[in-house]
């Protein structure tokens, strides 16, 4: 059962299953009882969106280097402890487990949830072929 990366808000996929949410605000205007009804997540899990001050990075990043300043920061907030033991959760569990990750990004190119599958990927999580939206 593979670990799908997809964009929150978007329409599910058949067989995605659970949507996990991993950034680093809820969605605004929207409440808290429709974030699983409109396709937004059915967990929010912060835990592994890049702190704001990383974050800021991405958003401003207007070319390679700015971009590549931001991949850094995150990689190493990747590498701390507490994201480790969540990315091998998550790998973990998509053998076993429908689920999904995400991000709001409209292009994952230039979001941090390219990353995170990057991250999946080398710790052995089966990822879905249709695993992008």
């Amino acid at each position: 059962m593979p670990l799908y990366v997809v964009r929150l808000g978007s329409p599910r996929l058949p067989g995605e299953g659970l949507r996990v949410g991993t950034v680093r605000r809820p969605p605004r205007g929207v409440a808290k009882e429709s974030y699983a009804s409109g396709n937004w997540f059915d967990v929010w899990y912060p835990n592994l969106a890049p702190s704001s001050e990383t974050m800021k990075l991405g958003q401003a990043a207007s070319d390679e280097q700015s971009w590549r300043q931001f991949v850094r920061a995150y990689h190493a907030e990747l590498k701390r402890p507490e994201a480790r033991h969540s990315l091998a959760l998550l790998a973990a569990l998509s053998h076993t487990t429908a689920l999904s990750i995400g991000c709001y990004c409209e292009d994952e190119s230039r979001c941090h949830r390219s990353l995170l599958r990057d991250a999946l990927r080398e710790l052995g999580a089966e990822l879905g072929a249709a695993d992008s939206l």
